[in-house]
């Protein structure tokens, strides 16, 4: 990656899961890279949900490189997702048409609770399977897999977690890490947002701010969905052999 830049500048690593993020920097100069990120980053850029893309280049190898805006800021804390500004910004990219059509254009199909519950049935090992409280969400999943359709499938960004919140030094507010994006209900991204961060007597006031009224049926949808997760991210950590934050999860399912 080097060589797309003069001596001047340093590249060093940006942390993350993927190991794939750098930042450049030369004098009071800074570019956040990524290798191989997705085409979507420029319509998510259009968009102003992430931050700028200033450029793309192919490399010799055939690794894609992408440079954005490096912009001064932090990460939100559990206790600011309980916003307006928070509850918009999903808002905006649940609604966003030109999302939905650039992932639609890149091949991803939307995704039903039944394609989900095949997919986690097989994701979970037989050790997990046969835990109680595990069979007994399983056992939820199967039984009101048919009463949990919603047609209006939109751009999910799966991972709503606070760290993933950008909000700059002036006060403007990005989502970002969409590498687990998804066409499906937006109740995958409410039921994590809801359940991971607000008491359950403010999820009304939350939805009002979104925009929706809070439903018998998205109740229903986004316990469904939290179930879901909690099930992967049990399996997840378990692969890691972190077994603290499984036993974690696994006391976080009783609780749905």
């Amino acid at each position: 990656m080097e060589h797309l830049f003069g001596q001047e500048w340093e590249i060093v690593p940006a942390g993350g899961a993927t190991g794939e993020a750098f930042i450049a920097q030369h004098e009071d100069q800074r570019l956040f890279l990524k290798r191989n990120s997705s085409p979507f980053l420029a319509v998510l850029s259009a968009e102003g949900i992430v931050p700028k893309l200033i450029w793309t280049k192919r490399l010799e190898n055939g690794d894609v490189i992408t440079a954005q805006q490096w912009l001064e800021g932090r990460e939100l804390k559990p206790h600011d997702m309980n916003t307006k500004q928070v509850a918009k910004l999903l808002k905006k990219i649940h609604k966003s048409k030109a999302l939905l059509g650039m992932l639609k254009r890149m091949g991803k199909t939307p995704l039903e609770p039944n394609h989900l519950l095949a997919i986690l049935l097989n994701q979970l090992d037989e050790e997990v399977k046969n835990l109680p409280t595990v069979q007994e969400a399983l056992l939820f999943l199967q039984k009101e897999k048919e009463n949990i359709f919603y047609e209006e499938k939109v751009v999910c960004h799966c991972d709503v977690n606070h760290n993933n919140w950008l909000l700059t030094e002036n006060n403007q507010l990005y989502l970002i890490d969409w590498d687990g994006a998804m066409i499906a209900d937006p109740a995958i991204d409410l039921g994590m947002m809801l359940y991971w961060y607000l008491p359950q007597d403010k999820w009304s006031e939350w939805m009002a701010m979104y925009g929706i009224e809070l439903t018998n049926h998205l109740l229903l949808r986004m316990r469904w969905y939290t179930i879901a997760q909690t099930l992967s991210s049990i399996q997840w950590h378990k692969d890691k052999e972190r077994f603290e934050e499984m036993k974690k999860w696994t006391d976080y399912l009783i609780s749905l």
